[in-house]
């Protein structure tokens, strides 16, 4: 009873690990309970280095890093227990290897290891009709972590990318006074310009949703970071609200409702909920190291 007991623990850790990649992955809000932990740990590890202006560009990739090492921690461990109260009855070795006398756990660790390393060295084989299941079944498992670790930098980079495109849009437009443009009359170009704005900023809110890891991706450059330029949205919504024209005034609501839902779904997941919008993109900012850029 106790070596089934052990048997069901391994089976649950190793649910744990797949349930983990499936919620990040592939799950539409990408939540992955365990991945979420760990890379925000990672994350408030390098906050006082953030806050004091030292350089920690590296926490998102690190952080990446640890969750794939957590992944296979937890699939060798949860494979690690399953194996382990059924050595060495439910296995056979070559004739160059025996088992070594007392607990059998680094053994059960090796079979383990090699397994999901998809090594194949042959040297424990397992006789027991289900283990001759299970064994094989892991070697997949762990060939699906070598793919799911290059899908997840596959799906995370792209929206890394749109995010910035938006940041440095921002910033040419600070440094070309956007202000004018929407201050000016007879201009047709200062609607276009603020709903555009809203729909990117739409298209960062929905990455953030479906990929949150992107969060804990910092930008040295200023010009570059949305948490540092986002001030200048917040400054053309304010200015659009004054506009002489109504379509221009309407735009302008329009980014402020973008602005909005975006600030109330980085405060949700990342910050403190119910903070006012406005708060929100100062401590946004200031989470990752930067100041607010306002003209």
């Amino acid at each position: 009873m106790q070596a089934w007991a052990v048997t069901a623990l391994g089976a649950a850790v190793l649910a744990v690990g797949l349930r983990d990649v499936f919620h990040t992955l592939w799950h539409p809000s990408g939540h992955g309970g365990v991945s979420r932990r760990v890379m925000a740990a990672v994350w408030r590890a390098g906050r006082r280095a953030r806050q004091q202006g030292r350089s920690s560009v590296l926490a998102g990739p690190l952080a990446m890093v640890v969750v794939v090492f957590t992944w296979v921690t937890l699939v060798v461990l949860g494979c690690t227990l399953v194996y382990w109260p059924h050595l060495p009855a439910g296995f056979v070795t070559s004739s160059e290897l025996e088992f070594q006398e007392g607990p059998l756990f680094l053994d059960a660790l090796y079979l383990s290891t090699v397994t999901v390393a998809t090594l194949g060295f042959g040297d424990i084989v397992p006789v027991s009709e289900w283990l001759r299941v299970l064994v094989p079944l892991q070697a997949l498992i762990g060939f699906a972590l070598v793919t799911a670790a290059v899908t997840w930098v596959l799906q995370i980079y792209p929206a890394l990318t749109r995010r910035r495109a938006l940041a440095i849009r921002l910033s040419l437009l600070h440094r070309v006074d956007a202000r004018r443009l929407v201050d000016d009359a007879d201009s047709d170009l200062a609607a276009p310009v603020l709903e555009s704005l809203a729909t990117e900023l739409v298209q960062s809110r929905v990455d953030l949703t479906q990929y949150s890891e992107t969060y804990y991706f910092r930008d040295g450059d200023d010009q570059a970071s949305l948490p540092a330029m986002l001030g200048v949205a917040v400054h053309l919504r304010g200015a659009a609200r004054e506009a002489p024209r109504s379509d221009v005034r309407i735009a302008g609501e329009l980014l402020g409702h973008a602005i909005d839902d975006f600030a109330r779904i980085v405060a949700l997941q990342f910050l403190r909920d119910g903070l006012p919008p406005d708060d929100v993109v100062d401590a946004y900012a200031a989470d990752h190291g930067h100041q607010v850029t306002r003209p």
